[in-house]
């Protein structure tokens, strides 16, 4: 749910889940991580709502949740960067950080080495 779109009073009651809030005992999240090793970000502007929309669109292709670009029919299979940039498509960076972003997607989900 993006957030920007969303009147706060129409969540009362609901869980929601921040950047800040997805770090667990003091240590980052594997996808705040991979941001860091990967240098996908520039400014920051736009870091936090990647941040959150990496982990969803991680755990939908965990569930096995096909995207429009998902070869094949059923549960998706490769989390290649084709797959990445469409399950990100609804994210904007005005820096044009997004080759590290992917990287940084894919690193996060163990598909992609840093570097």
């Amino acid at each position: 749910m993006l957030s920007c779109l969303t009147l706060a009073v129409t969540q009362d009651g609901a869980e929601v889940v921040t950047a800040e809030g997805l770090a667990a005992d003091g240590g980052l999240h594997p996808v705040q991580s991979a941001f860091i090793d990967c240098d996908a970000l520039q400014c920051g502007y736009c870091t936090p709502g990647q941040v959150v929309s990496a982990v969803g669109a991680l755990e939908e292709f965990a569930e096995g949740w096909p995207s429009a670009v998902t070869e094949g029919l059923g549960a998706a299979s490769r989390l290649d960067r084709a797959e990445v940039a469409e399950r990100m498509s609804g994210n904007l960076c005005r820096c044009g950080a997004y080759v590290n972003i992917v990287a940084a997607i894919r690193q996060a989900a163990g598909t992609e080495v840093a570097g």
